[in-house]
């Protein structure tokens, strides 16, 4: 049994993987964090499903401590992610970090720390696992279709904007681009006789890595992505739906349970590496 602590336990997310750890048959949860709403409350009652005798408390560094906790997922908020990341791994425990909004710099200062305590984690931008494969895609397509933007839709109440999701489908894209010859080749080509279009207009979307991103935040969606490339005659559209935040959960369970053997911080691309990769490529 791993034991398992959940930092941001009252909120949407928090809620859902305090169900899914309870549910899980190799996964105990040990102690549940909150910041203001819902400490001092039961967080089965807090996620629906019953009394569990798990309390949610306000002290991360305690509570980690008291609970002998393996792995803490966290999903909070931008401001406080970064704070509880090194709580968590100075602690020597496993992170599962969902929260996005950290900068570059943030992650790699944690993946450091991880790195000197010898222990492992997950950070991920989203956990769905049609979205990990939807940005795989993405930067497959970027090594032939030279144009491409990102249309992304949340909820209002997602401080970040563009998702973290989107943010890493550029990087993914940006990376593949500078990776492909045939991409280069083409994009000589594409669009000679007009004007590169503006960058960073509100209606050209955030460059993120060279790619517009186009950000919508409105009632009743949970989570929605599509990247659209296009080149003479044609388009590509990739696109993924989260209709409810239980999809995140397979992916947030198997972070889970392969932290514990892993040194540093990986992307689920990396921990789905022999997954992902092409039979055809071998």
């Amino acid at each position: 049994m791993i034991r398992v602590a959940v930092a941001g336990a009252a909120g949407k997310m928090g809620r859902e993987v305090v169900k899914a750890v309870v549910r899980a048959p190799d996964l105990t949860l040990v102690a549940a964090v909150g910041r203001h709403h819902g400490v001092g409350e039961d967080a089965g009652l807090l996620a629906g499903i019953g009394p569990i005798g798990v309390k949610v408390g306000s002290d991360l560094r305690q509570a980690l401590s008291e609970s002998q906790a393996q792995v803490c997922v966290d999903f909070t908020l931008p401001e406080a992610g970064a704070e509880n990341g090194r709580t968590v791994l100075d602690a020597g425990v496993c992170l599962v970090m969902g929260t996005t909004g950290l900068s570059a710099a943030e992650l790699a200062a944690l993946d450091r720390l991880a790195r000197e305590r010898r222990v492992g984690g997950v950070v991920a931008p989203n956990f769905a696992l049609g979205a990990i494969l939807m940005m795989h895609f993405a930067a497959q397509a970027a090594r032939v279709f030279p144009e491409v933007e990102i249309i992304e839709a949340h909820n209002p109440q997602k401080r970040d904007a563009p998702s973290g999701t989107a943010r890493r489908t550029a990087e993914l894209i940006a990376r593949s681009r500078a990776e492909s010859s045939r991409w280069a080749a083409a994009a000589s080509g594409v669009n000679t006789s007009e004007p590169a279009p503006a960058g960073n207009s509100p209606a050209r979307g955030l460059l993120v890595e060279g790619v517009p991103v186009h950000s919508l935040r409105l009632p009743g969606v949970v989570a929605h992505q599509e990247v659209v490339f296009g080149m003479e005659g044609q388009t590509l559209r990739l696109i993924h739906d989260s209709t409810d935040r239980s999809s995140f959960m397979p992916g947030v369970l198997l972070a889970i349970r392969r932290a514990p053997e892993l040194k540093g911080l990986v992307t689920m691309e990396e921990l789905l590496a022999d997954v992902l990769r092409s039979p055809a490529a071998e």
